[in-house]
């Protein structure tokens, strides 16, 4: 596989790693529409883990079919596509070869009592991920969790494993739980330590919310008025998160979050590019639309990150 210049410069920040687990991440980078410029979008199906399957599913009920969401992230030219156990294998054979995977190896539900202490329970294996043929292997953790802890522990676990296995490492990290407010799972402070902390824990790419400008901890927020740190827009606010993963030697995309319009997707897509960001993981708003309106939004966020648009 030939690497353009952009994928080198970015896998020359992975210092330490083995070449496998480089070209496992270049596998990645380098496929789909936006292969080879540091951009990503990547489809991931595990909300019917978290939400149940009607409440993912029935909006668009093409979506119920594991082979649909592998196909719909290979016709839109997606650098990847995520989800649990289960959905990789029931389609492995059929596309595996055709789109890189990404197997999801924790997972919640909403039958969970889990509110303080909240918490995943790991679902797969690494053997697993090699099994199907994946590149990378995803982790959620819960920063701000009275649960936090053990969960670190098991990514340690996990990511050792997947790296001497030659497989990359992505990383859900998503604040709650614990003393945490509503607004604090996506206030800016909460955000970037959380995106940071992914990054200590050996993530190759990290994935986390879009922040808001609210600032969660009285200590933080001195420190953000003192230095006078930029969070007036939502380009500045990814500028941060960024700056916060290394200052941009680790990879981060954004999720997609609960459904919402074209205008807004579109409008969190240029500011992902505009503040640096490496792209987008879009689920819920990809494949609750029906199949040809998803082609089509989704091309229209290739095209944002292509500077198209």
């Amino acid at each position: 596989m030939k690497l353009s210049d952009r994928v080198q410069e970015i896998l020359a920040s992975y210092e330490g790693e083995s070449r496998d687990t480089k070209e496992s991440l270049a596998r990645i980078l380098m496929h789909g529409r936006l292969g080879g410029t540091g951009k990503l979008v990547i489809l991931p199906v595990d909300q019917g883990f978290e939400h149940g399957p009607a409440r993912s599913f029935a909006p668009n009920p093409d979506a119920y079919d594991p082979h649909y969401h592998y196909q719909l992230a290979i016709d839109a030219g997606l650098s990847a596509y995520a989800a649990p156990l289960g959905m990789l294998e029931a389609g492995a054979d059929s596309f595996g070869d055709r789109i890189p995977t990404i197997l999801k190896m924790n997972s919640a539900n909403s039958l969970s009592r889990a509110k303080e202490d909240a918490d995943q329970a790991v679902t797969a294996s690494v053997e697993d991920a090699l099994r199907l043929g994946c590149s990378a292997v995803g982790f959620t953790i819960y920063p701000g969790s009275d649960t936090a802890y053990p969960m670190f522990e098991e990514l340690r676990d996990i990511a050792r494993e997947a790296k001497k296995m030659g497989l990359a490492v992505v990383v859900w990290s998503y604040p709650r739980g614990g003393n945490l407010s509503t607004a604090g799972e996506t206030a800016i402070d909460i955000i970037a330590y959380a995106a940071h902390m992914a990054c200590l824990l050996g993530a190759h790419l990290v994935k986390v919310k879009l922040p808001t400008d609210h600032l969660e901890l009285d200590a933080a927020k001195k420190v953000y008025e003192k230095e006078g740190i930029d969070i007036s827009t939502q380009t500045a606010r990814v500028r941060h998160i960024v700056q916060s993963c290394f200052q941009g030697r680790r990879l981060v995309v954004f999720s997609g979050g609960s459904a919402k319009g074209l205008d807004s997707l579109y409008e969190d897509a240029r500011a992902i590019r505009d503040g640096g960001g490496n792209g987008s993981i879009i689920g819920r708003n990809t494949f609750q639309r029906p199949r040809d309106d998803a082609l089509k939004m989704l091309d229209r966020i290739v095209g944002i990150y292509q500077g198209n648009d």
